[in-house]
């Protein structure tokens, strides 16, 4: 491969963590997160004349979401910051160069499967962390990695996904499927991109588990701070048009009743699209389908109102291979937990799986080549949070917006933790509020990411690693 001048390598890197608590309670399948650490990253990349920036990612390390298990929230979350800290000197000591998409494939899948299988080999005997915790604890980096490359360059990083900027096409990345009459020869993530990017979406608010959603289901443990508590107050507060509700996937009768709560609800205030969330904990088609099944006939406008269904199934697609034509028969199915990458998704594609749901936190450089893949192939894209506070809710938004959902894109950060993301909200106002039903990124602009970090107020702790 014959590089650019505007190539760049890793120089630097500096890692922090942010503990944050919630206001409210969020219920991932059988676990409830009350606290999550976030990591930030500053990276100092270098060209080869020898100019250097400096970039920032930030992701929630959420041990609920990434590792769900039986073993302590505290084992696991050591881990990941134990890895984390792992792949600073990694990072740092990662002498590819290229543009950030072939830097941080290259790191993807050259360094970060060994650096997980060491780490595995040296902890206790036991569970090993699996690889979406270690995607998540690497998307960090590669998210500074693309900030910095912008900020080296003068330019926002998502006008840099082209022939001008890298040396390798997509076809050096991905591999269509065998019944595709799809060539990614010649072709760069930015002929995938919606440009210009959207700066008003959709804003999904999500009705978790232990959400409250209205006055009978009050406890008076609640947060008095200012907050909608009630899902009603919410959709009046924040003029909200999306609701995606969390089901249990274990119990048919709550996940009936609360989808025809929230339905009923989201009727009365004029809120008219659902989405229902099984987070992984389904085995068998027929529990989706005789839910949707039963809805259509008992209360045919809720089910009009659910656009699509997410990940009903076990998140380890390859060790789970369900046949799902059954239910993207009755609506669209979005992978979420299931498409760490374009191989996972060209899996799912062959299950059944119509839709992928992409995420900053499983790194930039995935997100975009999973982007490309799946529209390649018709599937329709979607953009689902990990509650992304502060810089995180930043590249967050914008990914939704290059890509072009189905619909906006699901922020919940805002429910959770508001008050975490007061500095960054005072500069993006419209990225941390949601006003008549919609997020405006407007604000964000200039190079890299378009944080305008400098009119940031945010006091950091001291750095946990500062390698030079």
């Amino acid at each position: 491969m014959t590089g650019k001048e505007t190539d760049v390598r890793a120089k630097g890197v500096c890692l922090y963590y942010l503990p944050i608590e919630t206001r409210v309670p969020l219920k991932f399948g059988p676990e409830t997160l009350t606290h999550v650490t976030l990591a930030r990253v500053r990276m100092t990349v270098e060209s080869a004349a020898g100019k250097t920036a400096e970039g920032w990612g930030e992701t929630p390390l959420s041990v609920q979401w990434v590792w769900p298990s039986d073993l302590a929230y505290d084992e696991r979350h050591e881990a990941l910051k134990s890895f984390s800290e792992k792949l600073a000197s990694a990072w740092a000591e990662f002498d590819t160069s290229g543009h950030p998409i072939e830097v941080g494939h290259a790191f993807q899948t050259d360094r970060l499967p060994r650096l997980l299988e060491e780490f595995n080999g040296g902890r206790a005997p036991g569970e090993p962390m699996p690889w979406l915790a270690a995607l998540v604890c690497c998307s960090t980096f590669d998210l500074a990695l693309h900030d910095a490359y912008g900020v080296l360059h003068g330019i926002p990083v998502y006008e840099t996904y082209n022939a001008q900027f890298m040396s390798r096409d997509l076809a050096q990345f991905l591999t269509p499927a065998d019944d595709a009459d799809v060539s990614f020869a010649g072709k760069y993530p930015q002929d995938f991109l919606v440009t210009p990017r959207a700066d008003v979406m959709e804003a999904w608010h999500l009705v978790a588990g232990k959400d409250v959603i209205d006055a009978s289901e009050l406890t008076g443990s609640e947060p008095d701070d200012g907050y909608p508590v009630l899902l009603r107050d919410w959709i009046r507060r924040d003029g909200l048009k999306c609701l995606k509700v969390k089901l249990r996937g274990d119990d048919p009768d709550w996940d009936y009743a609360r989808l025809l709560k929230v339905g009923e609800m989201a009727i009365e205030e004029g809120a008219p699209w659902l989405t229902s969330d099984f987070n992984c904990t389904v085995d068998d088609p027929a529990y989706v389908n005789e839910i949707l099944d039963r809805l259509v006939v008992e209360h045919p406008r809720i089910y009009g109102m659910i656009l699509y269904v997410e990940q009903p199934f076990p998140y380890d697609l390859e060790a789970n291979q369900i046949d799902v034509h059954s239910v993207s028969a009755r609506k669209p199915l979005f992978m979420d937990e299931s498409c760490h990458d374009w191989k996972l998704i060209n899996l799912g594609r062959r299950l059944g799986w119509t839709g992928a749901a992409l995420k900053t936190c499983k790194t930039q450089t995935g997100a975009l080549l999973s982007l490309c893949w799946a529209k390649a192939h018709g599937m329709t894209l979607m953009v689902q949070d990990l509650s992304n506070p502060m810089l995180a809710q930043i590249t967050h938004v914008l990914l939704a917006a290059y890509a072009g959902t189905i619909m906006g894109v699901e922020t919940n950060s805002m429910q959770f933790y508001p008050d975490a993301s007061l500095p960054e909200a005072a500069v993006h106002p419209g990225v941390f509020t949601r006003t008549d039903g919609m997020v405006d990124l407007s604000t964000v602009s200039g190079p890299g990411f378009g944080y305008h970090l400098d009119r940031i107020e945010r006091e950091l702790p001291e750095p946990v690693l500062d390698l030079a």
